[in-house]
């Protein structure tokens, strides 16, 4: 798997991002198309998680491993077929919208993304 960042979609693009996907559910206001290359947002967690969990750090741990349950839909599987592909060609920075850096749904896909890559090494 080549290179993966997570940055907020609201700091200016580095050479270094590679593709750049934007994967939240909802368009971040005020940012303009030619910031973003591609939209994943059947990754992003359902509008039910998002709501449940918005403002909660206290309980990041069981936003994960519902998160992680919602990626086994065929819509989300699709998307990160998708995701997978773009990964082969290179660096993917993975774009969020939140104000947290440290909870929000694109550092727990990267978490999720690392958790599959290290268990299909070992297994």
């Amino acid at each position: 798997m080549s290179q993966l960042t997570v940055k907020r979609v609201y700091d200016p693009p580095a050479p270094g991002d590679g593709m750049r996907i934007l994967v939240d559910r909802l368009w971040p206001r005020g940012v303009s198309k030619d910031r973003i290359d591609l939209w994943l947002k059947d990754i992003a967690p359902s509008d039910a998680l998002r709501h449940e969990f918005h403002g909660h750090p206290d309980r990041w741990d069981e936003f994960c491993a519902a998160y992680a349950a919602e990626l086994g839909t065929a819509p989300a599987q699709a998307a990160l077929c998708t995701l997978d592909e773009k990964l082969k060609e290179g660096p993917v920075a993975l774009l969020y919208a939140a104000k947290d850096e440290h909870h929000n749904n694109a550092e727990a896909l990267r978490i999720w993304l690392q958790q599959r890559r290290s268990s299909t090494k070992t297994g």
